[in-house]
């Protein structure tokens, strides 16, 4: 059964915040460990093999955030090599921070399988990408995280069924609360389906995390309060910068409280050892009331 209130986990996602420079690149994996995270994350994707020929070749479905003249030039440009991953990978251990990737295709999750990171991530657009899920599931001996946005319960009884199919699969299975969008208003982020993961999961799947795409901080900590052991948010150096997920993403200030408060949070979660805690025994002494 997975247990609540693990020292909790935090995840730099950056993403494709980058812009594309390899430099900013490493720079947002200093600034994560700077912030006191435990892990800075990347994306991977082939855009030719994950993409449709219409789907490459038609614009930006927002211009004004497009790197390229086409939707496939602008998956393009912003995609890192695979050596340049290796390299990432090497600084964040160089600096003492967590490295890991979503992986969108086969090709992407072949590639980062061979880095064998701590864990590869589904995003929620891939978790019913079942051949990727395969071979993440047979091929792979870390930690899978699963995003389950804009996805049915259906579905993810499906993929929870899929790990349970092989024996010790479910030991390295994390599944994440989350509701795709950029941001995402408070009253669809639907936190206490948490609770549900734990009633339905707690006892096939090795944690339970929380993927926000939301704006402050105040949501991540109520999350990891209801069992969200890890808590994964969008990370960037500019919320102005180009791009689509920059809006809902936090800057290095915000992230640094993010850390904080969630360490605060969890070292809070306990009950009283004793009746009057050693702090609170000159305070008693000194404004209890008395009978006459």
């Amino acid at each position: 059964m997975v247990e609540k209130y693990q020292e909790p986990k935090v995840i730099a996602e950056i993403g494709c915040n980058y812009m594309g420079d390899f430099d900013i690149a490493k720079e947002l994996v200093q600034l994560a460990k700077t912030c006191g995270c435990d892990y800075a994350k990347f994306q991977k994707r082939n855009a030719k093999e994950l993409l449709t020929e219409e789907q490459y070749n038609a614009p930006h479905p927002n211009p004004r955030n497009s790197y390229g003249d086409t939707y496939g030039e602008h998956r393009e440009f912003l995609e890192l090599s695979i050596d340049q991953h290796k390299d990432l990978k090497r600084f964040c251990e160089e600096i003492g921070i967590g490295y890991a990737t979503s992986v969108w295709d086969i090709t992407s999750a072949k590639d980062i399988i061979a880095l064998n990171p701590d864990f590869i991530k589904v995003p929620s657009a891939c978790n019913n990408h079942y051949e990727m899920l395969g071979l993440l599931r047979d091929n792979y001996d870390g930690e899978v995280h699963v995003s389950t946005g804009m996805t049915t319960k259906d579905e993810i009884d499906d993929i929870i069924s899929f790990f349970d199919q092989k024996e010790t699969a479910k030991e390295r299975l994390v599944i994440y609360n989350c509701t795709s969008g950029y941001p995402v208003p408070f009253e669809d982020i639907c936190l206490l389906d948490i609770l549900t993961f734990y009633e339905k999961y707690g006892n096939k799947v090795k944690n339970i995390g929380f993927s926000g795409h939301h704006l402050g901080i105040a949501v991540d900590v109520a999350a990891y309060a209801l069992g969200g052991n890890w808590i994964e948010r969008h990370f960037t150096k500019d919320r102005t910068w180009k791009g689509t997920d920059h809006a809902a993403s936090l800057e290095a200030p915000g992230m640094i409280k993010l850390v904080r408060d969630l360490k605060a949070t969890h070292n809070s979660l306990t009950h009283k050892q004793v009746d009057i805690l050693p702090i609170e025994a000159e305070q008693r002494e000194k404004l209890k009331f008395r009978k006459a």
